[in-house]
């Protein structure tokens, strides 16, 4: 697999989520500037011009939330989310609900309002009310952590989102350091090889 991004947050999650799988892939850096990006056939697949994108064969996907979800449903083996019998189960669906309503959102506003956007249209105050309401949400996330490697049992696509909200607040200035739990969970995800290798492109 290949995987095309630009230094974004949605990108490294991908990494994140190829590397818990022990899966071979190549990274590839885009600017949104490139002329690919800007090229007519790839806008007629993408208008928004945004990354990051996935080759795998024949198959290419754009879009993380797709591309998480094909990289699950295609590699993952049903090993990345507690078993629908398990008394875990409910917890992490409880969980997967909050990080999709609570904390992806201003984490979308972020990267939206300080990465995607050029310089003259973007909202300063627009992206401090998000980073504001983030750092509340990880005072959530903190008091769930408690000292656990993961929040819903094993890995899972909690894990991934809350991971990228972890990553977004840090490199935006969000502090962790009167949050132990959280800062320790912060410290695994960022040893983690692919995401050392994202960060440095």
């Amino acid at each position: 697999m290949k995987l095309y991004y630009a230094q974004n947050s949605r990108a490294v999650r991908i990494a994140w989520l190829l590397e818990e799988l022990e899966l071979p892939y190549e990274i590839e850096k885009f600017s949104l500037g490139d002329k690919a990006m800007r090229d007519p056939s790839y806008r007629e697949i993408h208008p928004m011009g945004r990354v990051p994108s996935l080759e795998d064969g024949d198959v290419s996907i754009f879009e993380s939330g797709a591309i998480v979800q094909y990289i699950l449903e295609r590699y993952a083996d049903g090993r990345l989310s507690p078993d629908v019998n398990s008394e875990e189960f409910p917890n992490y669906l409880q969980w997967l609900h909050y990080c999709e309503g609570m904390i992806m959102p201003p984490i979308n506003t972020i990267v939206v309002e300080t990465i995607l956007l050029p310089p003259d249209r973007r909202s300063e105050a627009h992206a401090k009310r998000a980073l504001k309401l983030l750092n509340q949400m990880l005072i959530v996330v903190e008091h769930h952590m408690d000292g656990r490697q993961y929040l819903a049992g094993e890995f899972s696509g909690a894990d991934i989102m809350t991971g990228h909200s972890v990553i977004m607040s840090g490199r935006m200035g969000g502090d962790l350091s009167d949050k132990p739990n959280l800062q320790a969970y912060a410290d695994r995800l960022m040893a983690r090889p692919a995401l050392q290798k994202a960060w440095s492109l």
